[in-house]
């Protein structure tokens, strides 16, 4: 009688109804505090961005398939470069003999934005391009901004 109490208050990984999941497992298992893995739609995720640092400027990738260069829109605005994004799709079958109507809709759109110096970057020269589901921007630095190579001091 005590194994089964105990087995009661244990947490199980499995479900006994694979096909069915549970309302209590989500409930258990989720970290209710962690608001930033919350998801109310697949269709408004932002895109992932790497950012690198290259001698002569900062490189975005911003991964955003299925998208055209048309969708996007680019920035700069009191030190911060906005990128953004829309696209919609609409689809529409008809069969006059079932008279039967289906119609199917998407919508993504995302936004991001990073707060650069002003005194860092050429903000009239940063440039883009869209390739292959990725949008590359180059944001190129000021004469100040760039890393100088170490210069080796002689010792008298």
């Amino acid at each position: 009688m005590e194994d089964l109490a105990m087995n009661a208050l244990v947490k199980r990984n499995g479900n006994y109804l694979p096909e069915f999941p549970s309302l209590f497992d989500d409930f258990f298992t989720r970290d209710i505090f962690n608001l930033s893995n919350l998801n109310h739609s697949n269709n408004s995720t932002l895109p992932s961005v790497n950012v690198k640092e290259e001698v002569d400027s900062f490189e975005l990738e911003v991964a955003a398939p299925g998208m055209s260069k048309n969708d996007f829109k680019i920035e700069f605005d009191n030190g911060r470069l906005l990128i953004s994004a829309e696209k919609e799709n609409q689809k529409e079958e008809k069969d006059a003999e079932s008279n039967y109507t289906r119609r199917e809709f998407s919508y993504k759109s995302f936004q991001r934005s990073f707060t650069l110096s002003e005194r860092m970057i050429e903000c009239n020269k940063i440039s883009a391009k869209y390739q292959d589901g990725i949008l590359h921007i180059t944001v190129p630095k000021t004469e100040e901004a760039k890393v100088k190579p170490s210069r080796l001091i002689e010792i008298k």
